[in-house]
């Protein structure tokens, strides 16, 4: 059992636990499944090694989730699992998808009419018969029909940073075949998208019909679709299905640029080749039956006439003209950042503390992090009030001197993540707001305030001179919530006024602004920042995907201010400016 199957399981058991009404068993659950989840090594292979005792080390896994995590991994469930799924024989994992149904939403739910999955919480909402429920209401049923709906048609895919570590694995394990010489994911993993529907694996490598022997045997595979000589089809345990084809070394760059997409990007391609006398296939660029190109991708494009152009801008969005021209971005590199300005610990909804976050962030190699914690508004986090704000300041001073006591060259700024009211203010007082290094601002509730208020709400947050950064400004959760109504134009001309940052929140779900909105600001002179939004420790590797957002919406390193030094970042930011 892979890491996103324990970590599915782990977060069921939380769902299950507050059902149950047992809230602090669910914490725990649900902080062991978020560590699980962005972490780099798979927990079967930890077990393997070194047995229970080696999964006890791992971050907030106890005893009790350590068997449990053994036991999932050897027969894949648990006791504790079984009997509270026999109590409640619900499609946990797909009702809570739907917005606004939580586990105690689940429990009423099956308690009251029996709702077993979508398609029977689909038919009572229709039917008014989830209206009358205690806690309920005529809005409720009609947001989650709407609810229902979004799901449906985000359904079949999966968000790529949360299964990018299966596929990562999997990339690994064909490396390992007996006759590969190559490998590369291509597809829209490749191009980074924000979801994928399907895994394009291509090899180059010596006897086909072995590698797909190793192909169809692996464990990660639930069943094969078809098997040939030199392409294999399956449906893997992840949910989705993947393709492996192999090329020789001399067809390699153009099955890999044919096979990485997008479609309207290949269309491009092919028309300039024809009208150049020349055809382009999967297979190489041909003049007549001579093959003039093929092995690599920059020769492709350097045939054609063009600058090499990255994966993630292949959408047919001016990226062939910028590139006909000379005019292609240097888009921003994996490498690039120096900080993390949105940063969670236990002193709210985080799993670790502000000492451990910072020693991650180092072993990173980032030189500075941001702390923000949630404030008093969002109380479900634990959210600080202005006193516990001070204090935590307090604390942030003493571990900077005992960085330099150390000599680490690392910082730990001031900052929280406020919260922006119904009517635009600020939920903490601007005399403790003046304190911090760094203040963000985000929307976590009226979600269904129209776009007009929306907008004029998040202006007003926008001009309180302390706010120095928007968080999430969509609120969207992918495959979940598809986001406020939002003049997000608007906005950006705003904060272009008023030198607002507006962020690319990296957490694989969110990815908020999208890279459209990412290339509005770039073509407008806005500064964005790039934001793991960690509430854990491995989950400051999801950077790795606000920065594939940000390339896919054509930004630089001079467009994201935490691609800078902590001095050269602080400076970029309103306060310091006025």
């Amino acid at each position: 059992m892979n890491n996103q199957e324990i970590s599915k399981i782990l977060y069921e058991m939380a769902a299950l636990s507050r059902m149950e009404g047992e809230d602090f068993k669910a914490r725990a659950y649900e902080k062991v499944s978020q560590e699980i989840e962005g972490f780099g090594e798979q927990l079967s292979d930890i077990f393997e090694e070194r047995g229970v005792a080696g999964l006890e080390e791992l971050p907030g896994v106890g005893k009790n989730i350590a068997a449990h995590i053994a036991d999932l991994i050897e027969s894949g469930t648990f006791e504790e699992y079984k009997n509270l799924k026999r109590k409640i024989p619900v499609d946990i994992l797909g009702l809570l998808e739907v917005e606004g149904v939580g586990p105690k939403n689940v429990k009423a739910l099956w308690d009251n009419l029996r709702i077993r999955n979508l398609d029977d919480l689909e038919k009572a909402a229709k039917e008014k018969k989830i209206r009358d429920l205690p806690n309920f209401g005529e809005k409720t049923e009609e947001k989650i029909l709407a609810g229902i709906e979004f799901v449906r048609k985000s359904g079949g895919r999966k968000v790529l940073g949360l299964v990018l570590p299966e596929i990562r694995t999997l990339e690994e394990k064909v490396k390992k075949f007996s006759g590969v010489e190559r490998v590369v994911i291509a597809g829209s993993v490749r191009r980074r998208k924000e979801t994928i529907g399907d895994v394009d694996i291509l090899v180059v490598g010596r006897n086909p019909k072995k590698i797909m022997d190793q192909f169809v045997e692996l464990p990660e595979v639930d069943h094969v679709i078809a098997k040939g000589g030199k392409k294999s089809s399956v449906a893997l345990k992840l949910g989705i299905n993947s393709d492996l084809r192999v090329f020789s070394e001399d067809e390699f760059g153009a099955a890999l640029n044919y096979f990485t997409g997008s479609q309207a990007h290949n269309i491009r391609l092919r028309q300039i080749a024809k009208e150049k006398g020349m055809k382009l296939s999967e297979y190489g660029l041909f003049r007549g039956k001579k093959k003039i190109a093929g092995k690599t991708e920059e020769g492709i494009y350097k045939k054609l006439g063009l600058a090499y152009i990255e994966p993630e801008l292949r959408e047919d969005q001016g990226e062939i003209e910028a590139a006909l021209e000379g005019n292609l971005p240097e888009i921003i590199g994996y490498g690039d950042l120096k900080g993390d300005l949105q940063i969670q610990t236990d002193w709210t909804d985080g799993h670790d503390s502000i000492w451990d976050m910072a020693t991650y962030a180092m072993e990173k190699g980032l030189e500075y992090i941001v702390i923000t914690d949630h404030t008093k508004d969002l109380a479900v986090t634990g959210g600080s009030d202005e006193k516990r704000l001070l204090e935590q300041m307090k604390e942030i001073d003493k571990l900077n001197e005992r960085l330099k006591k150390e000599k680490k060259k690392f910082r730990i700024l001031k900052g929280a993540e406020t919260n922006i009211l119904k009517d635009g203010s600020i939920d903490i007082d601007d005399n403790v707001l003046a304190k911090l290094d760094v203040v963000g601002a985000a929307i976590h509730k009226n979600f269904e305030l129209s776009k007009k208020e929306q907008t004029e709400r998040v202006v007003k947050a926008m001009r309180n001179p302390h706010v120095d950064i928007i968080f999430h400004l969509t609120t969207r959760v992918i495959g979940k919530r598809k986001g406020i109504e939002l003049d997000v134009e608007k906005i950006i001309e705003v904060a272009k006024e008023t030198g607002t940052v507006l962020e690319i929140d990296a957490f694989p779900d969110r990815l908020d602004i999208a890279g459209n909105h990412v290339k509005s600001c770039v073509e407008k002179g806005v500064r964005m920042s790039i934001d793991s939004d960690a509430h854990a420790k491995a989950h400051i590797d999801f950077l790795e995907h606000g920065i594939a957002e940000a390339r896919r919406g054509w930004a630089q390193k001079g467009d994201i201010i935490n691609a800078n030094s902590v001095d050269e970042m602080l400076s970029m930011l309103k306060g310091k400016n006025q």
